[in-house]
Parts: C-alpha cells; sequence; structure tokens
C-alpha cells in the first residue's frame, strides 16, 4: 500500500490525501506544536502547524522577529518548508526552506532522526526537495528573521486604460533590482472595465517594504516613477498584520490565522513557469487577449519577483535551484464553482493551452518549474518502480541539476522506494 503524508494544509494536485492505489494517510494536523526561542531567534514547529499558526505565535513572543514563508495562513509548514517556501520577504530573507537549521524525521526504517543522525545530504534533500520522497518529517527547527516595527504596504491596480500594459512592461526591468527590503509582487486578471463595462486587464501592484512610507517613496519614485505612488495609497503596520493584508483578511482578529479551513467548494488549477528576459509589449497583448478568452475573473496570472538576496545563493545551496538569472516566477491559476466534467475538463483544457502558449516568453532547457505548485502535467511516475528517465522528466524542470542529488539520497536512504507517489524522487534502481 501507498503511504500519504498529509500535514494538515492543502496541496495543489491532492497528493498528500488521495491516490489512485490502495493507501494509507499519515494524518499530522495534530503534531502542531510550536517553541520559540525569542534570545537565540530560533524557533521548532512541528508540521502540522499552519503558516499562520506559526506567524501568529511568533507575534505573540515579539515585535521584530518574524519568518519568511507563504502568503496563504491555511498553508502547512511540512510541505510548505520541505518544498521551498517563497514570500513576501524572499527578496529579503530566501525563501523558509533556506531558514530550516535542523529537523527531525522518521526514515523507511522506522528510526526519529535529526540533522546529526540523519547526516547531510539528506537534511540536503528535505529542504526543498520534498519530505514524502525520504520519509515523513516531524519538526522543523528554522531561524528567524529580524524586521522593523513598522513596515508599509499597498495594493495599486491600473487596468489597460490606464496604461497597464507599459506599467507591466516597465516592471519586469526594475522588480528583482531593487532594494532587497521591497518586494513589488503582481497580479494580473481579466475584468469588466468599471469605465465602459468591456473586458480589460486589471494589474494589481501588492507589495509589502520593510520600512516606513517616507523611506519607501524615493526609492519608489527613482525606480518606478511611471506607478505614480502616492503616499495615500500606502499603510503602514506591523509585520503580523501585513500577513493578514496579504491574505485578503484586513480588518479580521489576529485570531483568524489560527483557523484551519481552507476556502471550500471552489475547483482549482495550477501551473508556474520562470521568466529569465522581459516580455515584449507585442507579447503581454497577446498574453492579455489569452486572459480574456476565459470567463471574467476565473484566471489569474501572478508575478513573483526574484532577485536581491536569491541572486546570492546558489543552484546547489538546496534542492531549490530557482536563483540568480531569474527576474520572476508565473504563477497560472483557473478556478470554477460548477461541479461536472463538462465544466472541468473546459477550464484544464484552456489553462493547458495557455501554458503551451506561453512557452517562447519563458525558461527552457529546461522549462522550471516550481515544486510547491506542484502539476502533474509536466510528468508523472508509474505506479510502482518508475524509471530515473521517467521521473527526470518533471524532475529536472523542478530542480535542474539537483535532481541528480536527490536521486543519490532516495538511493542511500529509501533503496526500496517505500515512500512513493505520483511525483516522488526515485531511486536508480
Amino acid at each position: 500500500m501507498q503511504i500519504r503524508i498529509r500535514s494538515g494544509g492543502h496541496d495543489y494536485e491532492g497528493l498528500s490525501y488521495i491516490s489512485e492505489n490502495p493507501f494509507v494517510i499519515v494524518d499530522m494536523r495534530n503534531i502542531r506544536s510550536i517553541s520559540i526561542d525569542t534570545e537565540g531567534k530560533t524557533a521548532w514547529v512541528q508540521v502540522g502547524a499552519t503558516l499562520g499558526q506559526l506567524y501568529y505565535t511568533i507575534a505573540l513572543k515579539s515585535k521584530t522577529l518574524a519568518f519568511t514563508a507563504g502568503v496563504c495562513p491555511t498553508v502547512g509548514v511540512g510541505g510548505h518548508f520541505s518544498g521551498g517556501g517563497y514570500g513576501m520577504m524572499s527578496r529579503k530573507h530566501a525563501i523558509a526552506a533556506d531558514n530550516v537549521i535542523d529537523a527531525k524525521l522518521i526514515n523507511a526504517n522506522g528510526q526519529v532522526l535529526d540533522r546529526d543522525s540523519m547526516g547531510e545530504d539528506l537534511f540536503w534533500a528535505i529542504r526543498g526537495g520534498g519530505g514524502t520522497s525520504f520519509g515523513i518529517v516531524l519538526a522543523f527547527k528554522v531561524k528567524l528573521v529580524i524586521v522593523p516595527e513598522t513596515v508599509t504596504v499597498f495594493n495599486v491596480s491600473r487596468t489597460l486604460e490606464q496604461n497597464a500594459t507599459q506599467l507591466v512592461h516597465k516592471w519586469q526591468y526594475i522588480a528583482d533590482r531593487v532594494d532587497e527590503n521591497l518586494l513589488l509582487r503582481l497580479f494580473l486578471r481579466s475584468v469588466r472595465s468599471p469605465t465602459n463595462g468591456n473586458r480589460t486587464i486589471r494589474a494589481s501592484f501588492t507589495t509589502l517594504f520593510l520600512g516606513r512610507v517616507h523611506d519607501l517613496l524615493p526609492i519608489m519614485q527613482e525606480k518606478f516613477p511611471e506607478l505614480a505612488l502616492k503616499e495615500q495609497d500606502c499603510i503602514e503596520m506591523s509585520w503580523i498584520e501585513s500577513t493578514l493584508f496579504f491574505a485578503g483578511l484586513r480588518n479580521e482578529s489576529l485570531h483568524v490565522l489560527l483557523s484551519r479551513t481552507p476556502q471550500t467548494g471552489i475547483y482549482f488549477k495550477g501551473k508556474s513557469d520562470y521568466v529569465r528576459q522581459p516580455i515584449s509589449i507585442q507579447g503581454l497583448r497577446r498574453i492579455w487577449r489569452f486572459l480574456n478568452e476565459e470567463d471574467e475573473n476565473r484566471a489569474g496570472l501572478q508575478f513573483s519577483p526574484y532577485g536581491g538576496v536569491l541572486n546570492t545563493l546558489s543552484e546547489s545551496e538546496t534542492p531549490f535551484p530557482h536563483r540568480s538569472g531569474n527576474i520572476f516566477m508565473i504563477h497560472y491559476g483557473i478556478s470554477w464553482t460548477k461541479d461536472g466534467s463538462t465544466e472541468s475538463e473546459r477550464h484544464i483544457n484552456w489553462i493547458r493551452r495557455f501554458y503551451t502558449f506561453m512557452a517562447p516568453y519563458v525558461s527552457k532547457y529546461p522549462r522550471a518549474a516550481y515544486y510547491n505548485y506542484r502539476d502533474l502535467d509536466i510528468g508523472r511516475n508509474n505506479e510502482e518502480n518508475t524509471s530515473y528517465k521517467q521521473a527526470s522528466v518533471w524532475g529536472f524542470k523542478y530542480f535542474k541539476n539537483n535532481f541528480n542529488r536527490l536521486v543519490r539520497v532516495k538511493n542511500q536512504v529509501d533503496p526500496s522506494n517505500f515512500f512513493r507517489n505520483e511525483q516522488s524522487i526515485p531511486p536508480l534502481s
């Protein structure tokens, strides 16, 4: 029987809780304690905790300590940390996996190991290579980061009628090069124009600056004057309040971060890409036309900028290889609410066609993807003994050359392939 390991959050392809074969779930949702050491600036986090619970617990202990991870509070720590963990502070403090300094793991022989006893190869593998290929991670020890007591956020939107195409084009030339304290994330969606009722594209610049507004405005004026950011567009708040802002929970109590219930009744498909050369104005206009083919407000793109400290780490630092040379990552998402195979097939076919259409604009050899945005379309294993050759179809897209080292680690620690799923690292034989 196959084993599915669920850390209590959610999974893009549902591999943590479903299988086409007989399986058992190791459900970690109640293994979720968090211990904060404010003096040592570290925390032990059990994998059943959610990001929201981690952020809330840190904030109870300190106004100037934080952790660099994703924006969705209902994501489980186990999958997020072991798959990478990009977030709104990643240009300053890297990704979650880069800040893991110890771990506890049960291997295929039932032994409980820490960093010393598992060895550096296995410890390297579970910081970006996915934990479920190698064992059951119980907890991570992470290094907390220092943040100002006051940070600045803004969310400024422009439509095509407000010069959005030119703004997105310019954004590509500065987003990975601005001050590392500044992360300018971009959301693109097809909506109805508020002025004429026609379909248009809305570009939303959603931003965190680790500092005060009076320090942010001169940077924006110098690097991105075209956005015409004003002081009244900006809101100063604490870091923990910013986690609510980016999760769309502003004006809620901090206790909402403890909720473990994700949005329900929504069907969803996601994909990812990396961009290393700016997309031309003509290319952006073609993308707008493709977005407008889908139902209004169903599909969206998220451009997440790289650069900053991510440029200083080598591709082999952890299994997560997406470092220097990437301007931004694209997340493609499509959601719908009506059940039925015809409806699902229509929306999934659209995002697959869009992904094919985007090939000229994104990374090549391999066409890279982010492991935490898991996508079975890019390749999958056989039910039993998948070959290295078959797994490399998807493996090099997620991990580039780090895939070979991950396979060697798998061969050392789980040669019988006890821990396996549709996109798990295979042993060599």
